[in-house]
């Protein structure tokens, strides 16, 4: 359930980066559906390494490259995609921005408020005379 909850919410954050920008082409909502799961993907096996990889780069711009990351895979997936179309890396830059607010906004609205802490949340280990927690 929290998948395609997820799923849906990528999905509308497409929709309105389409909606904002010109250079963003969404066909239909199902063309966006399905650029949402392979943006989901790719988030998933690409990104991990990706950020890895530049992380000098990303410390020294204090993390604004990963809007250069989500711009590459954003890109990747408009061409794997049919009716999704990125025109360029500037586009692509501006609609990852706006596809991470959007996905931001939309999650925290959707996904209602998170679960406070319980008190007995946590492992109480008391230390004994012989240096043993228990």
């Amino acid at each position: 359930m929290y998948v395609l909850l997820r799923w849906s919410i990528l999905t509308m954050a497409i929709m309105a980066a389409s909606y904002v920008l010109e250079g963003i082409y969404v066909r239909d909502l199902f063309t966006a559906f399905w650029a949402a799961a392979l943006l989901g993907v790719l988030n998933v096996l690409l990104r991990p390494i990706l950020i890895i990889l530049t992380l000098p780069l990303t410390i020294l711009t204090l993390g604004l490259f990963t809007f250069v990351i989500n711009a590459i895979l954003l890109m990747m997936a408009s061409g794997v995609v049919g009716g999704f179309a990125v025109d360029g890396f500037g586009t692509a830059v501006i609609g990852s921005l706006i596809i991470s607010i959007v996905n931001w906004f939309l999650s925290t609205v959707l996904a209602g408020p998170r679960r406070p802490r319980r008190r007995n949340d946590f492992i109480d280990l008391d230390r004994k005379d012989d240096d043993r927690w228990e």
